[in-house]
């Protein structure tokens, strides 16, 4: 935990957030299973333009698991209720993977709150994944699934490792049947959007292009020679694109 680590009740859950730095504020959104440990090559590089603030959503990192599912649509109700409960009026959103369709969630039901939106590997139907992927995750176990993941889960959990197989159950069921958002929702984000992913995603390029073309104005970025992990293959090329965008006039 840093040291500016806090909590917050928003939605009814104990959400745990950090702030780095100043100015226009920027919601740094994490992948799903992951902790916002997983931006640590783009906090720094952002935090000298931007106050970027990282949430840790439920069930992920610090922040505890609540009863009942858990649910893109349920993610974004509690993103909007964080940002209301912080003051933030409006906000850049960056999202990466589940953190990417959180955002674009957030962006179509509340327009105000969103400046720019940063879609980063990013899906808006559960069948944009690749075959591959697809098939890994209807054969993964809690025991099984991406060990890096597993072991920041107990680490960092307030609810124990003990926990790790519920909420890895709760994930996989979202993961295969969600997220379900119609091409004409889409087409209600008014926010400047980027959608950018690796040419060697986990999302099917085909997919991202049709989420790309669905936005009203989208610009697209395919980072070569990257996957699904990008932020962490190429980060400063990412940094670069990523605070390019923001900065435009």
């Amino acid at each position: 935990m840093s040291a500016n680590g806090q909590y917050v009740i928003a939605n009814g859950v104990n959400t745990y957030y950090e702030v780095h730095g100043d100015g226009e504020p920027l919601l740094l959104m994490h992948g799903g299973t992951l902790t916002i440990e997983s931006f640590r090559e783009q906090t720094p590089a952002l935090a000298k333009q931007f106050k970027v603030i990282l949430p840790e959503r439920r069930g992920h990192g610090r922040t505890a698991d609540i009863e009942g599912p858990i649910s893109y649509d349920l993610m974004a109700q509690d993103t909007i209720a964080f940002m209301e409960v912080l003051g933030v009026a409006s906000a850049h959103l960056v999202g990466w993977s589940d953190g990417a369709n959180v955002g674009m969630l957030v962006a179509i039901s509340r327009p105000d709150l969103v400046k720019r939106l940063v879609s980063i590997g990013g899906n808006f139907d559960a069948r944009g994944v690749t075959e591959g992927f697809a098939a890994y995750m209807r054969e993964a176990t809690a025991e099984t699934y991406f060990p890096p993941a597993v072991e920041m889960y107990k680490q960092t959990s307030p609810d124990g490792p003990e926990h790790w197989p519920v909420v890895f159950e709760k994930i996989k069921r979202m993961w295969l049947n969600e997220p379900r958002i119609a091409p004409q929702d889409l087409a209600r984000i008014r926010a400047p959007t980027l959608v950018m992913s690796g040419d060697n995603d986990w999302i099917k390029l085909e997919h991202t292009i049709d989420l790309f073309r669905a936005v009203p104005g989208a610009q697209l970025c395919v980072v070569p020679g990257t996957t699904h992990l990008l932020l962490l293959e190429k980060p400063e090329l990412v940094n670069r694109l990523i605070i390019d965008f923001l900065s435009a006039d």
